[in-house]
């Protein structure tokens, strides 16, 4: 590997892609050296050189295994390999991968038969990511507000989001975005965006007038802590909305598809979004979103007001198609829900040995655990996955996140506690022993 007029030439490459030469086929050195010269510097990744995943488990280039109760960040809902997915690729890319949306495929109408059954929505729209589906959901906000003052009803373009919240990194997404570490190198954002503090009713209902289009939030904070709305807020928020016609906004990107034991959190509440958004495990690993919508709400986008090249092509429906038979056929659902119980169950066991934990929070396999100190949860993070090979990670900095595969056992469940909580017992021991040293300091 070497560099050549300010670029990086891989100058030992095999014909199957590898690099030859180093102590390892492209090795996690090579690996990191030549990203660091050639990619966009977007994220800090961990020092792993991952190869291949098998179920729940994931390897690297030295052989190690990984428990992976992350997924890829909710997305691998079905583990790795399975062969559902396997089969439904093949077939698929064997006979059409893309067609644009100039023209029909069968796999459109057979995806949008599946989703809006499972959500009670009416209408979808196929994209290709969580950031795009939230942006087209935003559009159809502003488009439907338009569409009722054109019929001379008062309402304005104005959005109520949360404190806290996150929904993508496109400039509409990132305008809903509460976290300032996410907006402010791109200012000015989209403009007429105002956050109230999640959950509190009187704070949402002081901000709401006829100038709002749309109320957005999700209805489990993901990157925001792993917060569930109350019941009293959603209501709020649809009452509110029912009063002027703005559009209850829900975003299920992390929190949908079966990942809290119901196909959308919002379900768990027995309220009604206009529209809802979904990805991360939709079709299996590959990139797909998708914003579903009431036939009120649809009403306001007509041809040609907005569009994908890529969004629902046939083989990502194939495979999204694949997926939700196989939480189906597998009756993934009430597992998720008996299995995710068991977990926070014995994570609260956890918190009532170690008074590091503050609080366990979630619904089925989207589980957050607020540790005392951001220098702790760190720590914990970082060592369950370099020691004991355990993938989980941190949010809102101080939050161990799970999002496990739907395929996790409690046996799984049990290796994971034992390790943690044998990792806060000797994070407890080091602590006994520095505050001892500065006692006798």
């Amino acid at each position: 590997m070497k560099l050549d007029n300010g670029r990086m030439k891989l100058d030992n490459m095999k014909q199957d892609g590898t690099i030859t030469g180093g102590a390892a086929d492209m090795n996690l050195v090579a690996t990191q050296a030549a990203e660091q010269k050639l990619l966009l510097q977007t994220y800090d990744r961990h020092p792993i050189l991952l190869t291949r995943g098998e179920g729940v488990h994931l390897f690297d280039d030295a052989g190690n295994e990984y428990l992976d109760l992350l997924s890829g960040i909710g997305v691998s809902a079905l583990g790795y390999g399975h062969p559902a997915i396997t089969k439904a690729m093949m077939a698929q890319a064997a006979t059409l991968l893309h067609t644009s949306n100039l023209f029909y495929h069968d796999g459109t109408a057979t995806l949008a038969v599946k989703l809006t059954e499972l959500t009670g929505m009416d209408r979808v729209f196929f994209c290709n990511s969580g950031t795009e589906a939230w942006e087209a959901a935003l559009k159809l906000a502003r488009a439907h507000a338009g569409m009722l003052r054109a019929e001379g009803k008062t309402i304005g373009t104005r959005f109520i989001a949360m404190e806290h919240s996150f929904h993508g990194r496109t400039m509409g997404s990132v305008a809903t975005t509460h976290k300032l570490k996410y907006r402010e190198p791109f200012a000015p954002l989209m403009p007429d965006v105002v956050f109230v503090p999640f959950n509190d009713v009187a704070a949402l209902r002081a901000a709401f007038t006829n100038e709002v289009c749309g109320i957005a939030l999700e209805c489990l904070q993901g990157e925001g802590g792993i917060h569930p709305v109350s019941q009293e807020f959603l209501a709020a928020a649809r009452e509110l909305c029912d009063s002027t016609g703005a559009l209850l906004l829900c975003d299920e990107i992390q929190s949908g598809m079966g990942r809290t034991g119901k196909w959308c959190s919002y379900q768990h509440y027995g309220i009604q979004p206009d529209v809802t958004t979904l990805a991360k495990p939709l079709a299996g690993g590959l990139p797909m979103g998708a914003l579903l919508c009431t036939e009120a709400a649809a009403r306001a986008i007509t041809p040609g007001m907005h569009g994908t090249t890529f969004g629902g092509g046939p083989l990502v429906c194939a495979v999204a198609i694949a997926v939700i038979d196989e939480i189906n056929r597998a009756n993934l659902l009430a597992h998720v829900s008996e299995v995710g119980s068991y977990f926070v169950e014995q994570l609260r066991g956890l918190a009532q040995e170690h008074d590091s934990i503050l609080e366990v929070r979630g619904m089925g396999f989207m589980i957050g655990v607020e540790i005392r100190t951001a220098e702790l949860a760190k720590e914990l993070a970082d060592r369950m996955m370099f020691e004991r090979h355990i993938i989980l990670n941190r949010t809102s900095e101080t939050v161990l996140r799970f999002l496990p595969p739907f395929l996790i056992t409690k046996a799984h469940v049990d290796e994971t506690i034992a390790a943690l909580g044998s990792l806060l017992q000797e994070a407890s021991a080091a602590q006994t022993v520095l505050a001892g040293e500065q006692v006798h300091g």
